[in-house]
């Protein structure tokens, strides 16, 4: 079976090798001036290159309207149609705008999902974690999101924080929770990266110290007892004993980290049953230096170099058997790669819709001119050009359609914001998606579509017998 084939394979193969050479051969061909406007067209401003890419798609239905209407004076008339029917024509007009207001909303919102995810990793250059996951540690050790992983030892703490490129190196330990919202274990020196300068209080100091985000509901100067594990399973009693008072309030970051409470890492190690990470006689000041020796183990390193090219050697550095080092702006990269994918799915699907919501709209037309049919065959009968018919009902097409997309675009507007607010409330990061040249596009291409397809309820309104539709 396969040997049948081969000859077919190997001919498909020439015909793809001999159209890519024909392709490139074209290319190699273009003309000089193709160039120079392709450069022309480079060396314009992004809104100034937007504003003309609206006006191309608007082009052809502005240029249909104008080959139509040139001569004639139809909008009195016009006019008179949209009101003389103007619940249907408002109901016509709020379908097209929910369609286009959905639409925008959700290109928009995904667009504002990640910015949000971009900005809530800002913080984040380099992550070393156990071999596993990428995209796992990403969620557990940037978004908080529960995981259970392998630890680093203090090794490796010791060889990463020793490091003469490396400016921060915070061990982060994670399992416990304060009505929801995740306790992290950390370093004082990393709070301060993380937030800068506080919104209110200081960072902690001792073990029984602690830094709430912004989004966390305690206040400075409350008391709390952390619970083990997250969610629903979350053990409430499991740390009696350990009680924690809330020093500082972190400025909001935008990131899931307002949710947090950050406590000295050696509170967690203590609460948990192990070492505190010191060497004997440590004075009792979290932080760090930390004692490999005695170091309980971390799911995560966040690092920071000196120089940003220190992060690429620190990379490759600590890529190994015993350790991965990734940029979560690497992994966020694949993850938008995907996204883009979904982007142009989800646009597809809402050019899709708007042109069914569309073309279930000209069909009511169609059916709502067949009611001004006597009236139109009366044009006719009193000298009216086909041309002018034409244009009066493709004008009362298009005026419903241009009315619907402007009110799309303002029920895009609202619906971005709420969407913004309930994915923010969602995942904790701070998403705020608005309308961008991206909609304007998408909304002028059903315009310029809708009005070309709005030619058939005039056609179809056109009475073939002008005596025939003056009886009725």
């Amino acid at each position: 079976m396969l040997d049948q084939l081969r000859p077919y394979w190997d001919q498909a193969v020439r015909f793809a090798g001999q159209a890519a050479d024909w392709a490139a051969f074209q290319a190699s061909r273009m003309p000089a001036y193709w160039v120079q406007l392709r450069d022309y067209w480079d060396g314009l401003a992004p809104n100034t290159q937007d504003a003309l890419l609206t006006a191309g798609l608007l082009a052809p239905a502005l240029l249909l309207g104008l080959i139509l209407i040139a001569g004639f004076r139809p909008f009195p008339l016009v006019g008179a149609m949209l009101w003389r029917f103007r619940l249907t024509n408002v109901m016509f007009v709020a379908l097209i705008a929910v369609s286009v207001g959905i639409g925008v909303g959700l290109i928009a919102q995904e667009r504002g999902l990640r910015a949000g995810t971009a900005r809530a990793a800002d913080k984040f250059d380099l992550v070393l974690a156990a071999p596993g996951s990428e995209m796992t540690m990403l969620l557990a050790a940037v978004y908080l999101q529960p995981a259970d992983v392998p630890l680093l030892d203090g090794k490796i703490y010791e060889e990463v924080a020793s490091d003469a490129r490396v400016r921060i190196a915070a061990p982060i330990a994670f399992g416990d929770s304060v009505d929801g919202a995740p306790v992290v274990g950390t370093t004082p020196r990393f709070v301060e990266y993380l937030a800068g300068t506080l919104a209110e209080g200081r960072v902690f100091a001792d073990e029984a110290e602690a830094v709430v985000g912004a989004s966390v509901p305690l206040a400075v100067g409350d008391e709390f007892e952390p619970a083990h594990g997250m969610g629903p399973e979350a053990d409430e009693h499991a740390h009696e004993e350990e009680h924690f008072h809330v020093v500082g309030r972190m400025a909001p970051t935008g990131s899931p980290w307002d949710r947090a409470v950050m406590v000295p890492i050696e509170a967690v190690w203590h609460v948990h049953g192990l070492s505190d990470g010191h060497a004997e006689g440590w004075d009792g000041t979290v932080g760090e230096p930390f004692d490999a020796a005695a170091f309980p183990g971390t799911p995560a390193i966040i690092v920071r170099a000196n120089q940003l090219w220190a992060n690429y050697a620190l990379r490759d550095a600590f890529t190994r058997d015993d350790v991965m080092a990734f940029f979560p702006g690497a992994v966020l990269a694949q993850l938008y790669s995907l996204l883009g994918d979904v982007r142009q799915v989800m646009s597809l699907l809402a050019v899709v819709t708007q042109v069914l919501v569309a073309a279930g709209v000209l069909t009511g037309l169609v059916i709502l001119t067949r009611l001004y049919a006597q009236r139109l065959a009366l044009l006719r009968a009193l000298g009216a050009p086909v041309r002018f018919v034409l244009a009066v009902v493709w004008s009362y097409a298009a005026s419903l359609i241009a009315l619907g997309a402007l009110a799309g675009l303002a029920v895009g507007y609202g619906a971005t914001a709420l969407l913004s607010r309930m994915v923010t409330e969602k995942t904790d990061i701070l998403v705020t998606a608005t309308l961008g040249w991206p909609e304007v596009h998408l909304v002028a291409a059903f315009v310029s579509l809708a009005m070309l397809l709005a030619l058939l309820p005039g056609l179809a309104a056109l009475p073939r017998n002008v005596v025939g539709a003056l009886r009725g």
